[in-house]
C-alpha cells in the first residue's frame, strides 16, 4: 500500500449514516457523541479544502433499511447537502452503485473512509477501494460500530476491540490508519 506524496484529488466518503439505524436494538443514543464530533470536524475540513463529500445509503429488503421506509435518509446532525449519493444494497460501496465511475470522472485517487458500521460498510468499502487502486485513509475515530457477541462462544466484544481489529487487518495491507487531524493535514 503505498500513499504518494504529490497532491491527489481525494473525495470523502461517509457511510450509512442514515436514520435506520436508529430503529436497530443495539442503538446506543450515548455511544453516538465523540463519532459524530469527528465526524463533524472531518466533514467540514473535507469541504473547507473543497474535497467532495459523497453520502452512501443502505438500502435493504426489510425493516427500517427498506427504502420505503422513509428512514434511509441523513441522521438530522449531518451536515450540508453532499457531491453526490449512492445507494448500495451490499455491505461495500462500490458493487451496483456506479461510485468507481464517478469517482474517475473527478479524477478521485484517494479516498477518505468515515462512517457506521466501521467492521462491515466502512473495512468492506476499504477492501474494495483500495483493489481497485484507491489510496485510501481510514479515519477509525470518525467510524462507528457497537458491541457484538459470538455466537459459538458466546463473547461478547466492544466496539472499541471490534474498531482495533479492523484497523489492525486494514493497516498497511488495505489502507492508512489516520485520526481526523492526521487527514486533513495530508489535503
Amino acid at each position: 500500500m503505498t500513499h504518494p506524496t504529490t497532491p491527489r484529488q481525494s473525495a470523502l466518503l461517509v457511510i450509512d449514516v442514515q436514520q435506520s439505524f436508529m430503529h436497530m436494538p443495539f442503538w446506543k443514543l450515548g455511544d453516538i457523541a465523540p463519532f459524530q464530533q469527528a465526524l463533524l470536524r472531518l466533514d467540514a475540513g473535507c469541504r473547507a479544502a473543497n474535497v467532495p463529500v459523497v453520502h452512501i445509503y443502505h438500502v435493504g429488503l426489510a425493516g427500517p433499511f427498506l427504502l420505503d421506509s422513509g428512514l434511509v435518509k441523513p441522521m438530522d446532525w449531518l451536515p450540508g447537502e453532499p457531491a453526490v449519493r449512492f445507494d448500495k444494497h451490499v455491505h461495500n460501496a462500490f458493487t451496483d452503485t456506479g461510485l468507481d465511475v464517478w469517482l474517475r470522472r473527478q479524477g478521485v485517487q484517494h479516498l477518505i473512509i468515515s462512517g457506521m458500521r466501521t467492521e462491515q460498510c466502512c473495512e468492506t468499502t476499504a477492501r474494495v477501494g483500495s483493489d481497485l487502486g484507491y489510496a485510501v485513509d481510514f479515519v477509525s475515530e470518525a467510524t462507528l460500530t457497537f458491541p457484538m457477541t459470538h455466537k459459538g462462544t458466546g463473547q461478547t466484544f466492544s466496539a472499541q476491540e471490534i474498531t482495533t481489529r479492523t484497523e489492525l487487518v486494514l493497516a498497511d495491507r488495505f489502507a492508512r490508519i489516520v485520526s481526523v487531524d492526521a487527514c486533513l493535514s495530508s489535503l
